[in-house]
This record gives C-alpha cells, sequence and structure tokens, in this order.
C-alpha cells in the first residue's frame, strides 16, 4: 500500500510529465547571452511553482552583479519541522546548447516521447531530476499538509558555465543556508533498474592556454621559416602535457592522488560493467585508451585527467589562405581526483607549460573556472536513509559508485557550509548528456520522484 504522497504522485503523474515538457520547451542555454531572457523566463516559472505547491519565501536572487549580471538563483523554504534535520535541494534549470541541431531525430526544445525515453536537450540533466524534487515536495505537501523534515531549494541558471553565481552566494550568505545534509540528483544509475548513489566527484581545472608569435599575421611564404608559428608551438607544448600511455606528465602532477580503498575496488569489480559493450555503445572508438594498469573504471572514477576541447584560431574557412597567425589558444582541462587541488595542480599545469613552450613564443595560461573534488562517506546517517528509501522502492540493494564528473556545487556545500550531499541520480548512461538526442527514462522518471519521496520520510524520521 503506497503511502499518500506516493499514491498522490502516481494519480498526477500524467500532469507532472506535462508540466515537465513545458519546462523543457524553453531554451534555458546558459551559456548563449542570447537565451538569458529564457533563463530568467524558466527561473520565474519554478519560483511561481514552489509557491503554488506550498514552499513560503519563494524568490529569485541576482547572481553576478559584479560581472555584469548573471542568471538567477531560485530559492523556496519551509522550515517548520521542529527538531527534524533541514535539508537544501539543489538543482539547475540551465541547459547546454544543441548543437549539432542536424543530428537530432526530433527538435530538442520539443519534448518527445519516444520507446519509453522523453527526448530533450535538459531532459536528463537537469531539468527533469531537478523537477523531481519539486513534484516530491508538492506530493508531501498536498497529501500530508505539511513535510516530514525542514526544507530549503536552491536552483541555479550557471551550472553549465561553471556556477559562479552561486558559488558566490553559498560562500557568503552560509546563514540563510543553514541545513544539515543536501540533496543533488544530477548523477546516474550504474545500470537500468539498478538503484545508485554517487559517493564521490572529480574536481576540474579548465583552462585556456594562448600562444603568440608575431605582433601580426604573417605570409607563410614571405615569413615562414623565420617566423615562430603559434599553432606550431601549441601543439609541441601540448604533446609535452601527456605521453601516448595517457600519463600525464607534468612534475608532481599525481603527488597528491588518494588510491581507492580495497574496498572500494572490489565493490566495483562486482559492478555489472561490460567493457566491450562500454567501447562499443557508449564511446563508440576502436578501442580504449589511457593509463595502464588501471581499469576502465578506475580511470574514469579515481585517477585524473588532461584534456584538450578545442583549438580556435588561424584560418579555418573554405579554400586555403596562408598565414602564419599571430596567436593560437587551445582549451585544456583537468580532471581532479580526492586529495587534490585546483589551486595547487593548476599552478604546476602552468610552470610546466611556460617551461616547455618553444623559443620564439609568449605562453599565457588562464584558468577559467574550477570545481573541487569530493568523496563522501558511505556510513553517514542521510546515506543510509537513501539506501532504505531506494530498497523500498526498487526492491534492489544500493550500489555506491564515483563519477568521473564534475558537479561544483557539491564542493563549495561542503567548503562554506559542512554539508555532506546526498547525489541520488536517475539518468542512465546512454542519456547522451552534452549530446544530439538527450533522453530521460520516463519510468525512472516516474520511480525518481517516489524515491525522493520516500528519502525525504526517511530522512526525517
Amino acid at each position: 500500500m503506497p503511502s499518500p504522497a506516493v499514491a498522490f504522485a502516481q494519480e498526477n503523474h500524467p500532469r507532472f510529465l506535462e508540466e515537465l515538457k513545458d519546462l523543457l520547451r524553453i531554451p534555458s542555454i546558459s551559456t548563449l547571452p542570447e537565451h538569458a531572457a529564457d533563463c530568467r523566463k524558466t527561473a520565474e516559472k519554478l519560483a511561481a511553482e514552489l509557491k503554488r505547491i506550498g514552499m513560503e519565501n519563494a524568490r529569485l536572487i541576482e547572481t553576478g552583479l559584479e560581472r555584469g549580471g548573471g542568471h538567477p538563483l531560485v530559492y523556496a523554504d519551509w522550515l517548520h519541522a521542529a527538531g527534524k534535520p533541514t535539508v537544501l535541494m539543489y538543482g539547475h534549470y540551465d541547459v547546454q546548447p544543441a548543437d549539432p541541431l542536424e543530428e537530432w531525430h526530433t527538435p530538442p526544445f520539443e519534448p518527445t516521447e519516444r520507446n519509453g525515453n522523453l527526448y530533450a536537450r535538459g531532459a536528463v540533466d537537469d531539468k527533469g531530476q531537478m523537477y523531481m524534487h519539486v513534484k516530491a515536495l508538492e506530493s508531501l505537501l498536498a497529501a500530508d499538509g505539511k513535510l516530514p523534515l525542514n526544507v530549503r531549494v536552491l536552483l541555479e541558471g550557471e551550472e553549465e558555465v561553471g556556477g559562479e553565481g552561486i558559488a558566490a552566494y553559498v560562500a557568503t550568505k552560509p546563514a540563510d543556508l543553514k541545513a544539515d545534509f543536501a540533496l543533488v540528483s544530477d548523477t546516474e544509475l550504474f545500470a537500468a533498474g539498478l538503484p545508485t548513489l554517487c559517493v564521490g566527484l572529480r574536481g576540474m581545472i579548465y583552462t585556456e592556454l594562448e600562444v603568440r608569435g608575431a605582433k601580426t599575421d604573417l605570409h607563410s611564404g614571405m615569413y615562414g621559416g623565420a617566423a615562430p608559428n603559434p599553432f606550431v608551438a601549441l601543439a609541441q607544448i601540448i604533446a609535452g602535457l601527456k605521453d601516448r600511455e595517457g600519463k600525464i606528465l607534468i612534475p608532481g602532477f599525481y603527488d597528491d592522488v588518494e588510491a581507492p580503498s580495497a574496498e572500494e575496488l572490489a565493490a566495483w569489480k562486482s559492478l555489472p560493467f561490460d567493457e566491450e559493450h562500454y567501447r562499443e555503445t557508449e564511446v563508440g572508438s576502436k578501442e580504449l585508451v589511457g593509463e595502464a594498469g588501471y581499469s576502465v573504471l578506475e580511470r574514469t572514477w579515481a585517477r585524473p585527467t588532461l584534456e584538450v576541447h578545442g583549438m580556435p584560431g588561424g584560418f579555418i574557412g573554405a579554400g586555403a589562405k596562408t598565414v602564419i597567425p599571430a596567436k593560437a589558444t587551445a582549451k585544456i582541462s583537468m580532471r581532479l581526483v580526492p586529495n587534490m587541488t585546483p589551486a595547487k595542480a593548476f599552478a604546476q599545469y602552468k610552470a610546466f607549460a611556460e617551461k616547455i613552450a618553444p623559443a620564439g613564443v609568449d605562453v599565457n595560461v588562464r584558468l577559467i573556472h574550477q570545481g573541487d573534488p569530493c568523496l563522501i562517506p558511505v556510513d553517514n546517517p542521510y546515506i543510509q536513509a537513501a539506501t532504505k528509501a531506494l530498497h523500498a522502492v526498487w526492491g534492489k540493494d544500493t550500489v555506491f559508485i564515483r563519477s568521473g564528473g564534475s558537479i561544483p556545487i557539491v564542493g563549495d556545500l561542503d567548503r562554506h557550509l559542512g554539508l555532506p550531499s546526498v547525489m541520488m541520480g536517475f539518468g542512465l548512461p546512454d542519456d547522451n548528456l552534452h549530446a544530439p538526442n538527450e533522453k530521460f527514462n520516463l519510468e525512472n522518471f516516474r520511480l525518481g520522484i517516489e524515491s525522493v519521496i520516500g528519502f525525504l520520510a526517511e530522512a526525517g524520521k
């Protein structure tokens, strides 16, 4: 017999789904200035919905005023459960750009149900998962007239561009966010039907490496062989950062790496992971690469990485233009693991890039944004409450995993507020995050709402 709140959620699920579709139709792309109004529209819609369902103090919080304005935060609370813990429920309403549009089977901002999935940009990252929280709160308030614990809701609109606004707010307004733990649904199940809690995230530093040569672009016939070529120099620097086997060559980069425990490694080996399926279906490459001596899960969850994302500069139009560009740039990021710090890793990388630069060029290394790695102890009471709630809904024991990705707010909440985060996500490995044809499994959306209801009830006992 389901609880009254779960029964309400089940009865109202068709409405919940239509509301989510309305939210997904708004192209709240945080990185594109032309969509700033869409981001604000989404925030206003969420604040109004939180107020409608019975949450209090629902409002927008302006951010980034020092940089000309950012996308607003959405805040609401309900703080009438005397003697009960307080949860800070986090999510983000901004989404990635939809490019390349031609690879979408249906329009990215026209949500489409197909094969048991809901296809749209933001369906799983993170509008669908964030909206599970809102609908769980509505179900509890509608069915019981109250919540089983105290709740603060904080939603941001800049997660996909580094989360500067929320990071500044968390650092400067700790009294306004006083809580005992955080709930974050921006991760995934390890496999379909397998309840999963993510207990570790890699941190990140995202940088731009700029190389300058001559004072202006030069004719390669007249000056080639004498003038430095920034693209060649950039390629030489990048080649010097990592060897062919995937080992990062920056001196001291691995000094602070904290290895997983023997128990954690044993648990990972027991997970239903098919390396060949991962290579063929998820990655789609001829073979997998990376550091020798480590499994795929170790390389993606517990080892630092260095990746190049783009190299804008020079002439890239149709036809030919024989120019030696005056500058060349590469966007380079590093994922960090527990015990590493963004400040130290960036300093090591910057010093090494400058050291190995060839003669004749100037190097400028810029830090764009950063996030701390984290590792959550699995014996804290809120993780234990989550495992009980998940078992009740899914009928299986929870598995604990790490994620290779980064959620900067999790580190901010730990560092500034001392909050452990329960990362309870319901996406799937093939949901195409940041790619064309992003989707959210419809059954996971339903069970996710029921899981959050159960977790809040369990945590409030």
